[in-house]
């Protein structure tokens, strides 16, 4: 999920502007919106503080990290839409998660950090388009996935191969499950989403382009495929 330094990954995407011009026109996103997810409205305001925040936080690492800036929004919106399909698989399947153990969540990425030649927690979630002030969610979302991993495998951490191929299936199929329930819209400006890895990728331009403009991103993985 999370990109090595230097280095982006699938599961982040790239920002990319759509064809549409005037949202209304071409979208059954709301005016303002920049994403509906179920009955959540991520509005563009708060899209844009918390690329705001992102770029306040992006700031003291200079060029050294693998975001740019023209990443940031669909960075930034990709969290948003997995923090809510997340919660959805978390209503479905009877889970809650306490503050200690969103905290467990969070600090557990330290070791992630390390192994990607991250010097903190919060280098590592910058760099993957984390704002600090939604440091905390994504403490909530590692805890509400280990939760269900936990109550797949009978309350017990997998401890074999078997064991773990079972559960990552299962929450395959329900994060796959939750986020069809939520028919998720996406304002063309930033793109769509890829539901492979939640990122969000660009739509594909119908408009003649010049020579040699940059081909769209591969249509793969943009209906839930469950």
């Amino acid at each position: 999920m999370f990109t090595k330094r230097g280095r982006r990954v699938a599961a982040l995407g790239a920002a990319g502007l759509g064809a549409c011009a005037v949202l209304a026109a071409c979208s059954p996103v709301q005016m303002g919106a920049a994403a509906v997810v179920g009955n959540q409205r991520i509005t563009q305001s708060t899209l844009d503080t918390q690329v705001s925040n992102l770029q306040t936080a992006v700031k003291p690492y200079g060029s050294s990290l693998p975001i740019t800036t023209a990443e940031e929004p669909s960075e930034v919106l990709a969290w948003l839409i997995r923090f809510a399909v997340m919660d959805q698989v978390a209503t479905a399947n009877n889970i809650s998660v306490t503050d200690a153990q969103s905290q467990a969540g969070l600090s557990a990425l330290a070791s992630t950090a390390q192994s990607n030649g991250f010097s903190s927690t919060a280098e590592l979630l910058v760099a993957n388009g984390v704002s600090p002030q939604m440091f905390s969610q994504v403490g909530r979302w590692a805890a509400q996935e280990t939760a269900y991993e936990l109550k797949a495998n009978g309350g017990a951490e997998p401890t074999s191969t078997a064991e773990q191929n079972t559960v990552t299936t299962a929450f395959t199929k329900a994060e796959c499950t939750a986020a069809k329930s939520l028919n998720i819209s996406v304002s063309p400006q930033f793109g769509r989403v890829d539901y492979t890895q939640f990122t969000i990728v660009p739509v594909a331009n119908t408009l003649s382009q010049p020579e040699g403009t940059p081909t769209p991103a591969s249509t793969e993985g943009l209906t839930p495929a469950c």
